[in-house]
């Protein structure tokens, strides 16, 4: 299943806001349980051309069907293609962001074969990354990353370049999402 109730998704999203007015849930003070535009086909494709990629089908879905981010996980979804923040919006698209779209780095395969838990170090983590898009930023310099080349393309992996892991944390996208709409605020 790849395909997503937009008007679900929504709605789930308007009910968590609700339950949490003040923002007090970790990330909705930054993406405010706001949803971008959903991205024009075209626009998702020629972002995939550029690249050299095709995105996880759940997640190009996602992108197409509900919306660009932010509402989700940690501190909200990145956008996947537009790196300026729309009006009202104030959060900030770091340095993990803009690495992931230079030339080739999409679609270099994922070098992993085995999750890397403790001590790779920052440097080690950078070369990591290829092949994989950034999905959120959790705070102190760890993330969430699709994999995106190679046997593991699809799943959610967990990097922390301070504790030095990087592993697995979903199988998909929508495990990802989905789990942080069933929790309440």
């Amino acid at each position: 299943m790849t395909g997503w109730d937009g008007t679900e998704v929504r709605a789930r999203i308007r009910e968590m806001a609700a339950r949490d007015p003040e923002r007090a849930r970790f990330g909705a003070d930054t993406h405010r349980y706001e949803l971008r535009p959903a991205l024009p086909g075209a626009e998702i494709g020629a972002f995939e051309e550029e690249h050299g990629i095709r995105l996880p089908a759940d997640y190009r879905a996602f992108v197409a069907e509900v919306g660009d981010g932010p509402a989700g996980p940690a501190h909200g979804l990145l956008p996947l293609a537009t790196p300026r923040p729309e009006a009202g919006e104030d959060w900030a698209v770091d340095g993990e962001w803009e690495e992931d779209r230079l030339p080739g780095r999409l679609a270099t395969p994922f070098p992993l074969t085995d999750p890397r838990p403790g001590a790779i170090g920052v440097l080690v983590a950078e070369e990591l990354t290829p092949g994989t898009l950034t999905l959120a930023e959790e705070g102190c310099g760890m993330y969430v990353r699709l994999i995106v080349t190679g046997p593991h393309a699809g799943e959610v992996w967990w990097l922390d370049p301070d504790w030095g892991g990087f592993v697995p944390a979903y199988p998909d996208f929508r495990t990802w999402y989905t789990r942080w709409l069933g929790t309440a605020a």
